[in-house]
């Protein structure tokens, strides 16, 4: 017999299922005793016994048959908690048809069970689809593959796996709300809600004018400035208007608390991305920093490139050693904070309060700090938990007399009920936690 035969054959052997091995045990047996005890029934029970799966493991040793496998997953991109469907499809490209395929495609453990299917036939030349759900409860990148097929004789003695290389990525981004329109600068310079702002909403000497040109409308025609001039001069419809912000995110461990989904972490996370996106999408030069100072930029990037990569670096944002802000906020000093600054922070100590009061550029920049509570993530002894509450507080009136406005956030609470709050003044947020106004604080709303 051919050296590789017999390779195969000892293959086929170890690829024995339990119920092939079993029997092959049960025969072995049986012709033990028939030797002992001279029954030559019982030996013919034995040789049926262990022949049939030392015939199904040469049968499946002289089989030959090649697939291809192709992966799509739809989409590649989920967020948390939702589905993705997986659809394989899988060709026979040999001339012969398989017989029972066992198909298992590897996927971790947090996406859910091995899917497992079963075809009891696969024809020559005709691709057949074979689809599953995934579903992930965590950010991350997973893997999905690769897939191992099993052929199995008819009686399920034997099987022979086969196993393909090719693997896809699942990306399970954090939930993403839908946030409300809320006009958040006013007549706050470079912080605009949208890219171009009407000259209407300005004095008559701020107007912004050019040379009259063939066709303009007479009613557009500014008669000051043409007396002023000598030369026809009309109004502009708009002047353009290029809004710039900055989102700050608080990712270390030592400002959070709970566990998995449903940690204040994960909140923040979601809460920033969510945010992000939205501006993003209204039309702002956006910046994007973590505490320790990693930043992903709008500068450049078209809005589905800039929401792809957004989305990928949050999907697998891990919480960060640090014990201060100060990496993130001078980052952000570094370019400037001029214009709209929203900041998405847990727990702080004085020190970071302080700091983060600090970064608002001026009378011309609008901050926002959605602050959580981060002590309803959890239950904490009643002493410890009126020292963190008077330490939030603390931190927020601190926020608000540096003309912050404050949203905040605690355990259960949804982003899209609590942004209308960041279109507000500081006057009457600033009322709520018992503090007296600033001099001069005007509405911004």
């Amino acid at each position: 017999m051919p050296g590789k035969t017999r390779s195969a054959i000892r293959g086929a052997m170890r690829s024995l299922t339990l119920r092939g091995r079993c029997l092959l045990a049960a025969g072995i047996t049986a012709a033990v005793a028939g030797l002992i005890l001279s029954e030559r029934d019982l030996l013919r029970v034995a040789a049926l016994l262990v022949a049939t799966p030392l015939v199904a493991a040469a049968l499946a040793a002289r089989t030959r048959f090649r697939l291809t496998c192709a992966r799509r997953l739809e989409p590649a991109r989920v967020q948390a908690g939702d589905r993705s469907r997986v659809v394989l499809r899988i060709e026979n490209i040999s001339r012969l048809a398989t017989g029972l395929l066992l198909i298992e495609d590897t996927i971790p453990y947090l996406l859910g069970g091995r899917p497992r299917v079963v075809l009891d036939r696969l024809a020559p030349r005709r691709p057949i689809d074979v689809g599953y759900h995934v579903s992930g409860e965590l950010r991350g990148r997973y893997r999905v593959g690769p897939l191992t097929v099993r052929l199995m004789d008819p009686f399920g003695l034997c099987e022979l796996p086969r196993a393909f290389a090719s693997t896809d990525t699942l990306v399970v981004t954090p939930q993403i709300t839908t946030l409300p329109a809320v006009a958040l600068s006013g007549e706050w310079g470079g912080a605009g809600h949208s890219t171009s702002r009407s000259v209407a909403t300005h004095g008559d000497d701020d107007v912004a004018t050019r040379e009259y040109r063939h066709g303009d409308d007479l009613r557009r025609i500014h008669w000051r400035t043409t007396a002023r001039r000598g030369e026809l001069t009309v109004r502009r419809e708009e002047q353009p208007w290029q809004s710039r912000g900055a989102v700050l995110l608080d990712t270390r461990s030592t400002a959070h608390r709970g566990d998995g989904p449903a940690s204040s972490i994960e909140w923040a996370i979601s809460a920033a991305a969510s945010i992000s996106l939205h501006l993003a999408r209204a039309g702002f030069e956006l910046r994007v920093v973590t505490d320790t100072g990693n930043e992903i930029s709008s500068a450049g990037q078209g809005e589905a490139s800039f929401d792809g990569n957004l989305l990928d670096v949050m999907a697998v944002l891990t919480p960060s050693p640090g014990n201060s802000l100060r990496h993130g906020l001078d980052r952000l000093r570094r370019q400037g904070t001029e214009g709209l600054l929203i900041a998405v922070v847990g727990a702080m100590t004085p020190d970071d309060a302080e700091a983060l009061a600090r970064m608002r550029g001026g009378s011309s920049s609008v901050g926002v700090a959605v602050v959580l509570a981060t002590d309803s993530w959890v239950t904490l002894p009643p002493e410890q938990a009126a020292e963190a509450a008077a330490s939030h507080q603390r931190s927020c009136e601190l926020l608000i007399q540096s003309g912050w406005r404050i949203i905040e956030a605690r355990r259960g609470d949804d982003l899209a009920e609590l942004w209308p709050q960041a279109g507000r003044s500081t006057g009457p947020a600033l009322a709520a936690f018992g503090a007296a106004p600033p001099t001069g604080a005007g509405d911004a709303a």
